[in-house]
């Protein structure tokens, strides 16, 4: 029995020396290469922001890191940059553990992922890079830009869901179970005339259609007292309910008239939101259907979240965008829901026909510039 002891003390031995020694070689590796090293091209197509921007990035995490998470041997710069690795890519943990310039064993590369993930759900910061316009300056100048570049007056931003999909929860299965046969969140974004998102909403499954969503949502009671005195609007698709502060595309119109050149322009328009989208999810491929987030539900809409903050720095830093091939185009738009129109005979009549009285002025003022132009 003493010899057997003996082995089996020898082998745990041998064992703690192995792992002690893959730790000393990942650390060596981390300290002989430098992902900040390599070109700036290079750097952006990895990871999606510049050098520049990552480190602005980490001196604004970096007072919040304090009582996050222990002491590791592992910079701000590397976490961040694996968790950016991650989001770019969305490749599950070991891939990203492998990148040269990183060298991180799997499950530490998990917790970083949270980590990172955390700090920029942190509520300063998502104020920061996610403004809903509150001020009526900052309506004017997004009413001003979206008539600049589109024509289009009145317009507060383009609303529009996505799906975002998850491994199966635990919890509420149901709720998350999509008509697509697949488990997701359905995420809720609104973006400006710049494709900046300034609002997004990921706390809703699968299972819930886009006009729930916005119906439930605070800022459409704020969208409805503001009607009131402002003549200002979002732009949905036929999915969500006519409103005085939400503009519908109108279907089946006569080639010509008013209400198709309306509908030319609304569409027109609109298309920013669906651009913002497929911008997102090029930069963030972990968002893609086909990727598949391995989180709790939770743990997923942070994720989101997170994606949204730094698409909108990349955004405003004017960052080269990458493209989606088009397979993954084409197996997006395929797993993505489309909905039917929505039924106005279920709509409130004051609230549609305030609608509907909103819309005509909109398609006759359309009309009349339209007319004056030619």
């Amino acid at each position: 029995m003493s010899d057997e002891g003996e082995i089996l003390e020898f082998l745990e031995m041998d064992a703690m020396y192995e792992a002690e020694q893959r730790k000393i070689k990942r650390r060596r590796l981390r300290d002989q290469s430098n992902p900040f090293d390599i070109d700036d091209e290079q750097f952006i197509k990895r990871y999606r922001l510049s050098k520049g921007l990552v480190y602005s990035l980490c001196d604004e995490l970096r007072p919040h890191m304090a009582g996050s998470s222990k002491s590791t041997d592992l910079t701000l710069e590397t976490k961040v940059l694996v968790a950016l690795s991650f989001f770019a890519t969305g490749s599950y943990q070991r891939p990203i553990g492998d990148i040269a310039g990183h060298s991180i064993a799997q499950p530490t590369v998990s917790i970083i992922i949270k980590q990172i993930t955390k700090l920029l759900n942190l509520p300063e910061i998502q104020a920061k890079y996610i403004k809903f316009p509150r001020t009526s300056e900052e309506r004017r100048a997004n009413i001003i830009r979206f008539y600049n570049k589109f024509g289009m007056p009145g317009v507060l931003g383009c609303i529009d869901c996505t799906h975002v999909a998850i491994v199966r929860p635990t919890e509420n299965e149901e709720r998350y179970y999509c008509r697509k046969q697949y488990h997701s969140l359905n995420v809720q974004l609104i973006s400006n005339a710049d494709m900046e998102i300034i609002s997004v909403d990921a706390s809703y499954g699968g299972a819930t259609h886009d006009s729930f969503i916005w119906t439930n949502h605070p800022l459409r009671q704020h969208l409805e007292q503001l009607s009131r005195n402002e003549s200002i609007w979002l732009l949905g698709d036929s999915g969500y309910a006519l409103r005085k502060y939400m503009m519908t595309p109108i279907t089946n119109t006569v080639p010509g008239s008013q209400e198709a050149h309306y509908t030319s322009v609304h569409v027109r328009t609109r298309n920013v939101i669906e651009r913002t989208i497929g911008l997102l999810k090029a930069r963030f491929r972990c968002l893609l259907v086909h990727r598949v987030l391995h989180y709790a539900p939770e743990v997923a809409a942070s994720i989101v979240n997170a994606c949204v903050v730094l698409h909108n720095m990349t955004v405003k830093s004017n960052i080269p965008a990458p493209t989606l091939t088009d397979e993954d185009a084409t197996s997006e738009g395929t797993m993505q829901l489309h909905h039917a129109h929505h039924d106005l005979s279920q709509s409130s009549s004051v609230e549609l026909n305030e609608g509907l009285a909103a819309r005509r002025a909109l398609v006759s003022r359309l009309w009349s510039s339209r007319a004056s132009t030619n």
